[in-house]
C-alpha cells in the first residue's frame, strides 16, 4: 500500500495552497464584512487560475481540462477548502455533469464552461424537496415540440454569476407498488430565457459572499435541444456525475479543518494562563491531540474514496462515509478551536468565528449527514436482504 503523494501531486498541493494564500486570503476580510465579491476581483481570480492552467482541472484533456484524476482533484479541493468559498468559486470547477452533453450542447455549454467563457450553476433543491428529491414540484410538460416549465428552485449556489443552469425538473409520474414516483429530466437553461427569472435568495450566516438564489419558472418554454441526457433520465445523469459533489464537501472540510487547527495549535503554544502556555494543560493538549487525529482520519477516508473512483471500484458508501465524517470533524474542530480561544474566538479579530459559522452548512448541503448514513446503511444491509 502506498500512502505517500507523488512528486506531481506534491506540486499540485503546493501550487494550489500558494494560490489560496496569496490570491484568496488577502481579500477574505473584505468579502466577510461586505457580503459581496466585486466583479473585477472575481474576474481577476478566474483569469489567474486560467493562466495557472488549473481552470476546469476536473475535466479530461480531450475537452480542454487538465485531466486530473479523482485523487488529484480531491487534493485541489482540499487546498481550496482553506479559503473563502465566495472567492475560490472563481477558481473554476464546472459541474462534471456537463460531460453528459451531446455534440451540439458541448459547443454551447461544455467547451465554453471549460474555457472560462461561461459559468454554470446546478439547480435541484426546492422549498418542499430537499433530501426528498422526488418530491420536487417544479414541472415540465409537453406542448408541441417544447417543454413548458413552471415552479421554483431555491438554495442555488453561485447562481448570481451563472450564465446557464443545470436544472432537474419533474417530467412525469409513474405508479409503483410504493405509490407515485416522479420521473426527473435534466435541462440546460440559459440566463435570460423568457419565463425564467433569477432572484436574490436568503441571507446565510455561512460562507458570506457565496450567495444562494431562487429560480422562478413561469411558463418557460424549452426545446428538446435543452434536455441533458435522456428524457426522464435525470436520475441516471445524477447518479453518474453528482457523487463528485459529496467528495468535494469532504475534501473542503478537511482543508478548512487543517487551517483552523493551525490557529488552535499556535494559540495553545503562545497563550499563557496561570504562568504557562495553555497547551501545557491536559485540558487543552488532549483536545489538540484529538483534533489532529480526527482530521488525519477524515483526510485518509476522503483520499481513499477518491482512490477507489480512480481504480474503478464501487465508492458510493466510501464517499458517503467521507462526507459525513469530514463534515462532522470540521464541526468539532471549529467548535474546539473556538473554545481554546475563549472569548476572543467569538470576536472578528480572528477568523475562528467565521470558520465556526461556515462549518455548520457542510453537514446539510450535498446530502445531509442523515442521508449519508442512509446511503451507508443501505449499502451494508441490502446484500443481507434487510
Amino acid at each position: 500500500m502506498q500512502f505517500g503523494l507523488s512528486e506531481e501531486q506534491e506540486m499540485i498541493v503546493s501550487t494550489v495552497r500558494s494560490f489560496v494564500e496569496n490570491e484568496i486570503y488577502p481579500h477574505e476580510d473584505t468579502v466577510e464584512r461586505s457580503g459581496e465579491v466585486p466583479a473585477e476581483l472575481g474576474e481577476q481570480i478566474k483569469q489567474k487560475c486560467i493562466d495557472l492552467g488549473f481552470y476546469a482541472c476536473n475535466f479530461p484533456e480531450e475537452v480542454g481540462g487538465a485531466g486530473l484524476s479523482h485523487l488529484d482533484f480531491t487534493l485541489v479541493e482540499r487546498e481550496l477548502g482553506r479559503g473563502s468559498m465566495a472567492l475560490t468559486h472563481f477558481f473554476g470547477r464546472p459541474q462534471n455533469i456537463l460531460m453528459a452533453c451531446n455534440a451540439e450542447q458541448r459547443e454551447r455549454y461544455l467547451l465554453p464552461a471549460v474555457r472560462g467563457e461561461r459559468m454554470d450553476a446546478l439547480a435541484m433543491t426546492e422549498p418542499d424537496a430537499g433530501s426528498d428529491v422526488r418530491g420536487m414540484k417544479c414541472t415540465a410538460t409537453r406542448d408541441g415540440g417544447d417543454w413548458v416549465v413552471n415552479g421554483s428552485k431555491h438554495f442555488i449556489s453561485g447562481a448570481e454569476h451563472a450564465d446557464f443552469f443545470i436544472v432537474f425538473i419533474a417530467t412525469g409520474v409513474d405508479e409503483t407498488p410504493k405509490g407515485p414516483k416522479k420521473r426527473i429530466t435534466t435541462f440546460l437553461v440559459d440566463r435570460g430565457t423568457p419565463g425564467f427569472e433569477v432572484r436574490e435568495g436568503y441571507r446565510s450566516v455561512s460562507h458570506r459572499g457565496y450567495k444562494n438564489c431562487i429560480l422562478d419558472f413561469d411558463n418557460c418554454r424549452l426545446p428538446d435541444a435543452q434536455v441533458l441526457g435522456e428524457v426522464d433520465g435525470g436520475f441516471a445523469v445524477m447518479n453518474e456525475w453528482l457523487y463528485a459533489t459529496r467528495l468535494t464537501v469532504a475534501a473542503f472540510s478537511v482543508g478548512r479543518a487543517r487551517r483552523c487547527f493551525d490557529y488552535a495549535l499556535s494559540y495553545a503554544a503562545e497563550r499563557k494562563q496561570f504562568g504557562q502556555q495553555i497547551g501545557k494543560f491536559q485540558g487543552v493538549s488532549f483536545q489538540i491531540a484529538d483534533m489532529i487525529t480526527e482530521i488525519d482520519a477524515a483526510d485518509w477516508l476522503t483520499l481513499a474514496a477518491a482512490w477507489r473512483l480512480d481504480e474503478g471500484l464501487p465508492a458510493n458508501r466510501e464517499i458517503a462515509s467521507a462526507k459525513v465524517y469530514a463534515s462532522e470533524t470540521l464541526a468539532k474542530v471549529t467548535d474546539t478551536t473556538l473554545q481554546i480561544f475563549g472569548g476572543m474566538g467569538l470576536m472578528d479579530d480572528f477568523p475562528i468565528e467565521r470558520f465556526w459559522r461556515d462549518a455548520r452548512v457542510e453537514r446539510i448541503w450535498d446530502g445531509t449527514s442523515e442521508i449519508q448514513r442512509h446511503i451507508i446503511s443501505r449499502d451494508l444491509l441490502r446484500p443481507l436482504g434487510a
